[in-house]
């Protein structure tokens, strides 16, 4: 299927979810800007780059609210996980360049 035989109501169809990815993309930025702050909290006053409690709390709370919205909490878990690891990276750097 080519640009010219995509009927119409697909294109529109996916010129939502186009949409939607930006929106996430923007929701995303947002959250780690505010991760950031957090970050730069933990290293000024040297605290642990990761709180394992808070996030296995966190990832908890997802699952368990996938149902509402009809997702897998598989998936979710899967997802965060990797957010929560990219943001214990930043932290780990923020703290070295606290330390040099």
């Amino acid at each position: 299927m080519n640009s010219k035989t995509v009927p119409a109501e697909l294109k529109e169809v996916r010129a939502r979810i186009d949409e939607i990815d930006l929106q996430l993309l923007e929701l995303l930025a947002k959250r780690f800007a505010l991760t950031h702050q957090v970050g730069v909290l933990k290293a000024e006053q040297a605290l642990a780059a990761v709180d394992s409690a808070r996030e296995e709390e966190k990832l908890e709370e997802l699952r368990a609210r996938c149902a509402e919205f009809g997702l897998d909490p598989e998936l979710v878990g899967e997802l965060f996980t990797r957010i929560m690891a990219e943001v214990v990276r930043n932290h780990n750097r923020l703290r070295q360049q606290q330390e040099a």
